[in-house]
């Protein structure tokens, strides 16, 4: 029974597991853990905090996102029903902030929480999952909500990979938040959308730096260490290095609009 549009578990098959002696959060992926049924009704959600609501709304969307940068080409469709999820979210986040009780716009932030996780929008394509899993090492060792803590690092990850395929990120810029395609020089366009990306998320209450979460720069060693790369690196998008992993944490530390 939902309670929380956020991660999904009312339609996948992973869970989230916290050692808190150590710290270590870590996720677990396993289709004998799919809910048989679930019961949506978007009225329960309706006494959550702004707070938590936003949350939810961040790792919604970062599900679409894990999926949308892919390596994969020629997915069109999947792209389209990755899109209409997040332009969904940008639409009907900031009305359920602004009005807790509109059912119509919790509804369909609920829908959008269930297709970002089912995998219906991931299917035949590569996916990333980086952003989970250096966000999990926040959420880990300071206890923060994970998606104050996504809010916090997918748009540090999306600035460290865009180079990768800035045509991808540019695509995402014109079609979710509207910005004006450059089709000579891409990478505007790319930054624009990171830009708007992270404007929205500040716009509904989270936050985006370390300060703003509660984290500390000087704990970077730590959280790259815990994350335990050691000499290897982490498949995806792009394939990061533990350097790598320190760099995002740096370029999340200090964050601005």
């Amino acid at each position: 029974m939902l309670t929380i549009a956020a991660a999904g578990s009312e339609g996948s098959g992973d869970t989230v597991i916290t050692q808190e002696k150590t710290g270590l959060k870590r996720g677990a992926g396993s289709n004998a853990l799919r809910p048989r049924f679930s019961i949506m009704n978007p009225a329960l959600t309706c006494t959550l905090p702004p707070f938590q609501t936003a949350c939810g709304a961040a790792d919604i969307m970062a599900h679409v996102f894990e999926r949308y940068f892919t390596n994969t080409t020629e997915v069109e469709i999947t792209d389209r029903l990755c899109e209409a999820v997040l332009c969904t979210m940008v639409k009907e986040t900031p009305r359920v902030i602004a009005d807790p009780n509109h059912y119509q716009a919790r509804a369909n932030i609920m829908w959008a929480g269930t297709v970002a996780h089912t995998n219906l929008v991931g299917v035949g394509r590569s996916q990333d999952w980086n952003s989970h899993n250096i966000e999990h090492e926040l959420s880990g060792l300071y206890d923060v909500a994970h998606g104050a803590g996504l809010a916090v690092i997918m748009p540090a990850w999306m600035e460290f990979v865009m180079p990768h395929n800035p045509m991808r990120f540019a695509q995402m810029a014109h079609r979710v938040f509207g910005c004006a395609m450059n089709f000579e020089n891409p990478e505007d366009t790319a930054r624009e959308g990171i830009r708007c990306f992270r404007r929205f998320l500040k716009e509904i209450g989270l936050p985006i730096n370390f300060e703003e979460l509660g984290a500390k720069e000087e704990d970077i060693p730590l959280l790259v260490d815990k994350l335990g790369l050691g000499e290897g690196r982490t498949g995806g998008f792009v394939s990061l290095s533990s350097e790598d992993v320190a760099q995002i944490y740096r370029i999340a530390a200090h964050a601005s609009l």
